[in-house]
This record gives structure tokens, C-alpha cells and sequence, in this order.
């Protein structure tokens, strides 16, 4: 069981920090590759850019939070909580009557 996380390509797991602009701020946010290919999906699927996705993600949990303590955490959880839709077949689109952000945020901070 453990060969298939072993033999992993390195690459999806080396971190890579990209500069991303919040609010007006310009932050830094470092993740493994598999992470930052999985936000390109999300994105996509939305018609958004990543940074685009993210901003939009992280206005929101400031909305719901009124903050957002750890920014690479809640990225992760949301590809986790992507990839859970996506298994169960839950695959939101961005022209449902909730936009797509707003569901991946509430299910990543646990409302759904």
C-alpha cells in the first residue's frame, strides 16, 4: 500500500512560494506543486485565474471569519475538499445559484 505514496515524483512535492496580492497587500503563500496544480484546476473549472480564485476565496472566509489565521492551510484544505467533491461526483459549477468560491469556502470552513 505504502509504494503508491512512495514512489511519488518528487516534483509534486516540492514547495514552490509564489507572491499573491489580498486586499491590496502582496503576501507570499509556499506550497507543494501538487497543491498549486490542483488551485490551476479549481480555477479553471471557474473561469478564473488562480490568484483570481484565491483572492475570491480568501474574501470570503474574511466575510464568514472576519480572518483567515493560516492562508496555506485553508489553500490545502480546500484542494482536499475539491478532491472529495470531485470522488463523490460533486463537481460544482461556477453558473450554479451559489457561486462555486462560496460552496469550496463553506465546506473547507465546515458549514455545509
Amino acid at each position: 500500500m505504502c509504494h503508491m505514496y512512495a514512489s511519488t515524483d518528487p516534483a509534486k512535492y516540492e514547495c514552490t512560494t509564489r507572491s499573491i496580492r489580498l486586499q491590496g497587500l502582496v503576501t507570499s503563500v509556499r506550497l507543494e506543486n501538487e497543491f498549486w496544480d490542483i488551485l490551476n484546476e479549481i480555477a479553471a473549472g471557474q473561469g478564473l485565474t488562480t490568484v483570481q480564485f484565491i483572492s475570491e476565496l480568501h474574501q470570503e472566509v474574511m466575510e464568514i471569519r472576519g480572518e483567515v489565521p493560516n492562508l496555506a492551510s485553508l489553500l490545502r484544505v480546500a484542494c482536499a475538499v475539491h478532491q472529495q467533491n470531485a470522488i463523490q461526483g460533486n463537481v460544482v459549477q461556477r453558473s450554479a445559484a451559489q457561486p462555486s468560491v462560496e460552496r469550496l469556502s463553506q465546506a473547507s470552513l465546515g458549514m455545509n
